[in-house]
């Protein structure tokens, strides 16, 4: 039996709607005018419109949004259901396994591929389900509609949710020919809050390989017609990629195989299935609608004002879609593209391509018109950290093992962060070594010991589509932001502190992360007292840090004086800081001078990186520090002082670490079969 749920919807419903097995029937169900329709169906005056009032969004840090939990198997049982004829048109529908998303979650509409069953997101329906009201248009098999029905048909959806939630945006996720969809609808609607995501746009057919293939399908016999989804399954997407979809990560080698081994052998014989789901005389209709939608989308990309993003594969051999998303880039006025070079046209059904995560790490999840990086944060997933710590980040942490250490109220000091408060606001304060390169120890130390999230503070630039270009690959800065980074101000930390969060702040900045030759462990801080007085007017406590070991996994051989002596990489300079936002540009001496670059280093034998945080500063009975600038002055400077000896130590007591070496440490390990060596005594 379909799921009901209080959905938003207009005032019409398709006269055809039909309750799917593994559906339930969608808010947006309305059709535009030229569709039949009857059976009102209003939501209640209560529910009209729901304001942006929860931000935390209630979810837990690490949850898990179950994602990989579905395969292409899932895809074409669920399809399988749904292909039968019913005469009826094109309508939405949600699915069920998307629950009930968290309040004040933003509608996103799936518009699908060729295929038109409205199942190509079915990797990401929980997790999507989780933050998004999903729904998704499903285009019957004998469905004939021209392309600017179709767009009529999303259109009326679009405009409706509008009227009813004008302050929040529509979210367009189109895959292919859907792609198409999406770029009309904005096109036509330049004044509603859309953001597009499109996979691997349809908008190049023009130029695509599918072009020659209609006559040869037109004089194809039917009889044959079975073999053609075979020979498209493997040109649309690898097919070992979409079986890796539901093997766990993280599983020995021989594990790995038979579990793969398993999925393949349940996927392959499912394949025929795609002869049902797209027929003869629908693919050639779809091929045909393609070359309609592609020409009706480029003579109106100058029209399109939405935020768009481009998501393209670099081994899709149905469409160009690395170009496509060149000339995407170019042509609108805000578009930015994460590229994927390994991968086929069925990007979605691939292993490891999780489309939540590529939205937080872009920051394009919001509420409102406007992203809020305090309110619209959403926390990491369990999946998130496994794959970028316990994978994508497994060979820096061995090589560099890092120490956590942490001060009790005592004044003793422990392995692990006991010393750390459980209950914000707590704000952590530190040097800035080299390329940030502490960060994803700090990070990662916090979320597995603690279950804590760090909003780490960072330079603006970070956060600028300046930095992009049509090739940008999923990067160290996005995950960065999916795991709390935003752009430092004023303002940013005081709302953080507001909201009791454990915010990470380096007082030097740019300058102190990308220092020269000699300065390594040398602080650069302003004269003034920046964050004091703003952690005692919420009580936070102050925890400050040091941190040691650049100097045992690199060297410093090309820095910002020596690139300024050389003259095209002088001119890169100039370009990457010309239009960047300038930090502290009304202070007075080093600090001032946080010109970006990219420092040369050169690899050493890795060693090992020592954290120390310091004895926690209560500030809830500093509240004279509010009006009296001396005494904020002298905390400022004793937390100052306080890091400097902090680092002093560490790096006295790493002399003392017999296992400071790797090789000492992969000795210790091979030999008793533990993953972390022990170090020095505190």
């Amino acid at each position: 039996m379909a799921l009901s749920l209080p959905f938003s919807s207009p005032p019409l419903l398709p006269r055809h709607f039909h309750h799917f097995i593994r559906l339930r029937p969608a808010a947006v169900t309305g059709a535009p005018p030229s569709y039949p329709s009857s059976t009102p169906m209003v939501r209640s005056p209560e529910k009209k419109v729901q304001k942006n009032a929860n931000s935390d969004v209630n979810l837990e840090v690490l949850y898990d949004d179950k994602f990989g939990t579905e395969s292409v198997k899932d895809y074409l049982d669920a399809s399988r259901e749904v292909i039968k004829s019913d005469g009826g048109p094109p309508r939405w529908f949600s699915p069920i396994e998307c629950g009930q998303p968290v309040q004040g979650a933003p509608l996103l509409l799936f518009l699908p591929g060729i295929d038109g069953t409205g199942f190509g997101l079915i990797l990401h329906h929980k997790s999507l389900g989780r933050v998004f009201e999903v729904r998704c248009l499903h285009i019957p098999v004998t469905d004939r509609s021209e392309f600017k029905e179709l767009v009529a048909f999303v259109e009326y959806s679009v405009k409706h949710e509008h009227r009813l939630s004008p302050n929040k945006p529509v979210y367009l996720v189109g895959d292919s020919f859907g792609c198409c969809l999406a770029l009309a609808v904005a096109a036509r609607n330049p004044i509603i809050d859309l953001v597009l995501i499109l996979v691997n746009p349809a908008s190049s057919f023009g130029r695509s390989q599918l072009q020659p293939l209609l006559p040869v399908l037109e004089a194809l016999p039917s009889d044959l017609h079975v073999a053609v989804p075979y020979l498209l399954s493997f040109v649309m997407g690898d097919p070992v990629k979409m079986a890796m979809a539901t093997v766990a990560d993280g599983l020995p080698l021989q594990q790995t195989f038979d579990e793969l081994s398993k999925s393949l052998t349940a996927l392959l014989p499912r394949l025929s299935d795609l002869a049902d789901i797209i027929p003869k005389e629908t693919l050639i209709w779809k091929i045909k609608l393609l070359k309609s939608a592609s020409s009706y989308v480029t003579s109106r990309l100058h029209a399109i004002k939405a935020e768009v993003l481009v998501l393209a594969s670099g081994k899709d051999n149905l469409l160009p879609s690395k170009d496509e998303a060149d000339r995407l880039s170019s042509s609108l006025k805000n578009c930015r593209v994460r590229y994927f070079k390994e991968s086929g046209h069925t990007l979605l059904f691939e292993n490891g391509i999780n489309l939540l995560t590529i939205i937080k790490g872009v920051n394009m999840y919001r509420l409102s018109k406007c992203v809020d990086f305090v309110e619209d944060y959403l926390p990491p997933t369990i999946g998130e950290f496994r794959k970028s710590f316990e994978q994508g980040n497994r060979l820096f942490h061995h090589a560099i093992s890092p120490v956590m250490l942490s001060t009790l109220r005592t004044g003793r000091i422990v392995r692990g962060l006991s010393g750390i408060p459980n209950e914000g606001p707590v704000l952590l304060v530190g040097y800035h070594m080299l390329m940030g390169l502490e960060l994803s120890s700090i990070y990662e130390a916090f979320l597995s010991e603690k279950r804590i999230i760090i909003r780490g503070m960072a330079h603006p630039f970070l956060f600028s589509s300046r930095r992009e270009n049509s090739q940008q690959e999923f990067s160290r800065f996005d995950e960065m932001n999916v795991f709390g980074a935003l752009p430092v101000s004023p303002m940013n930390l005081y709302r953080l502190l507001a909201k009791k969060s454990f915010v990470l702040l380096y007082p030097g900045g740019a300058r102190e992360a990308l220092h020269r030759k000699g300065e390594e462990y040398k602080l650069f801080w302003p004269d003034q007292p920046e964050f004091v007085r703003m952690a005692a007017r919420f009580d936070a406590t102050i925890v400050p840090f040091g941190v040691v070991g650049e100097d045992d996994i690199a060297e410093l051989v090309l820095d910002y004086d020596d690139q300024k002596r050389i003259p095209f990489i002088r001119k890169r300079i100039e370009e990457i800081n010309q239009d960047s936002v300038r930090l502290r540009t009304d202070r007075s001496g080093e600090v001032s001078n946080q010109e970006l670059h990219f420092p040369g280093l050169l690899p050493k034998v890795p060693g090992r990186f020592y954290f120390l945080f310091g004895k926690p500063i209560e500030t809830r009975e500093m509240k004279s520090i509010l009006k009296d600038r001396e005494n904020a002055n002298k905390l400022y400077l004793q937390i100052k002082s306080e890091i400097e000896s902090i680092i002093a130590y560490l790096k006295r007591k790493r002399e003392e670490d017999p296992y400071r070496s790797i090789f000492q440490r992969a000795i210790y390990q091979a030999t008793w079969g533990v993953d972390s060596a022990p170090t020095f005594e505190p």
